[in-house]
């Protein structure tokens, strides 16, 4: 006999099926669960007994008749919540507002100082690739697609959450922009946190895609690589926010890449660097800051005695793609070049920027790279091995013009 379950999500309405069939639960509730009870109601099966105990039967039934009908009622109501929190969930769909910070969701404070006081990045790897595509595509168009538009706007329009419908959505509009059926402007016009997204995207994705010039020849796409050279295998899985205890207890506010010492590590991103050297936590470690100054790349527990690419220093201006330094598993400790990391593995994060005041203290922003990750393994940099020593440098060179806009501003 098969435990009753309720047609809500498959939510178990009673007890075991041990319970169910008790002789301590009464007729009435056998009926209602199963049908007609075999014997009858169960009210009328000793009546051959005596009054007194059949009036503490009487009473006893009862008691447990009313206790059976305050669950009922508790079940019920709690059904009608879990119904009415899901439609109040997808009323908020299209709506353009943000969710809260429970719901993990991306939100804009705007308390002391006008500017983005946090963001949660849930664009999946589809999505940006879908985009992305379009971008590209479009480049040279009547109309041109921009690709952090369109990913801005399907997160307005969800509150952040991207599924996997959102690939769909994004061509849908894309397609009425090329057809000339409307502008990113009207669509975008009564929605109150579509300006939001697009700067919260813009300070994620906006050095990734442009002009720049491949071994001679001047392209347009992505500029942006995967932090780890071509042809070097690792694994990873979304390992953001889980715990870590060295020092204090925190969340994980960066991306794991597991791999073998001495895999060249590459820069995401053109940038200069900011800081380098021993932290406690990271331990050898390297810090690029973009040159518009929003976006921060940390990549940590780099090889011990060799983690760094040679004339790697503060103040270095790197180029998308470059090596700058080599796996390993160092940190954890004060003492400077010690493996104290049990697994050699590449910790890269992004910390987002929109005031300084923001770069480090409490109020800090930093996003889950996984999908991030997934999305630049379509771009990773080839590279070879400089003679007999422990170098690699990479085989096509590149020149990003924002690269030597900023070599220019500081010469």
């Amino acid at each position: 006999m098969n435990i009753p379950v309720c047609s809500y999500h498959n939510k178990i309405c009673a007890a075991r099926q041990s319970d169910i069939l008790s002789d301590d639960i009464p007729g009435f509730w056998h009926t209602y669960i199963y049908g007609k009870a075999e014997d009858g109601w169960h009210g009328v099966r000793n009546m051959g007994k005596s009054g007194g105990q059949n009036r503490e039967r009487a009473k006893g039934k009862t008691i447990r008749r009313i206790g059976l009908v305050f669950l009922f009622a508790f079940l019920c109501v709690y059904i009608v919540g879990e119904l009415l929190g899901r439609w109040q969930d997808s009323a908020w769909q299209g709506s353009g507002r943000a969710w809260n910070a429970k719901d993990r969701q991306a939100i804009e404070v705007t308390a002391d100082g006008n500017f983005i006081k946090w963001v949660e990045l849930h664009v999946t790897c589809e999505a940006m690739a879908a985009a992305y595509d379009l971008d590209v595509e479009t480049y040279k168009d009547e109309v041109h697609i921009n690709w952090i538009e369109l990913l801005a706007y399907e997160g307005a329009k969800t509150g952040g959450k991207f599924d996997k419908n959102s690939v769909k959505r994004i061509g849908e509009t894309a397609e009425k922009l090329r057809d000339g059926e409307t502008t990113m402007e009207k669509l975008t016009k009564d929605m109150e946190y579509y300006d939001y997204y697009l700067e919260a995207y813009t300070a994620v994705f906006g050095g990734m895609v442009g002009e720049f010039t491949l071994d001679g020849k001047r392209v347009y796409g992505l500029k942006a690589f995967s932090p780890i050279a071509k042809g070097f295998d690792y694994s990873h899985y979304d390992d953001f926010g889980s715990s870590r205890s060295y020092g204090y207890a925190r969340p994980h506010l960066g991306h794991d890449m597991m791999g073998q010492i001495g895999t060249p590590v590459i820069a995401v991103e053109s940038g200069y660097v900011e800081a380098l050297g021993w932290n406690q936590y990271g331990g050898w470690r390297i810090g690029i800051r973009s040159f518009d100054g929003k976006r921060y790349y940390y990549y940590a527990h780099l090889r011990q005695n060799y983690p760094y690419a040679e004339g790697l220093k503060e103040g270095s201006v790197v180029t998308a793609g470059d090596v700058i330094g080599y796996m390993g598993h160092t940190g954890y400790s004060t003492k400077e070049n010690v493996n104290n990391i049990k697994t050699v593995h590449l910790h890269w994060g992004l910390q987002l920027i929109f005031d300084e005041s923001q770069k480090e203290g409490n109020n800090e922003i930093w996003v889950d790279c996984y999908e991030l990750t997934k999305f630049l393994y379509r771009n990773r940099c080839e590279v070879e091995k400089v003679g007999d020593s422990k170098e690699w440098r990479r085989v096509v060179p590149m020149e990003d013009p924002a690269a030597e806009a900023y070599r220019k501003q500081k010469n």
